[in-house]
């Protein structure tokens, strides 16, 4: 009885308070705000970081890249 008493003492405090800890420390090695908006700010981060490199990656884009370098050494 006292061990139950002791996890359900243990899940209730500890484990919410440890995962807004590490929510928290997650945010903040990432330079984000804290987490109320956390998870809309990583989505558009990364929507951004995606579009950003999507376009650098581009295959038609990278060819046309590639045809003008090919012709500018002719």
């Amino acid at each position: 009885m006292i061990a139950l008493l002791l996890y359900r003492t243990i899940a209730d405090h500890l484990v919410p308070w440890a995962v807004t800890l590490a929510t928290r420390m997650l945010a903040r090695s990432l330079n984000m705000p804290e987490p109320h908006s956390t998870g809309h700010y990583v989505v558009a981060q990364v929507t951004a970081f995606e579009h950003g490199v999507g376009k650098s990656l581009c295959p038609f884009r990278l060819a046309r890249l590639l045809r003008a370098w090919w012709r500018g050494r002719h």
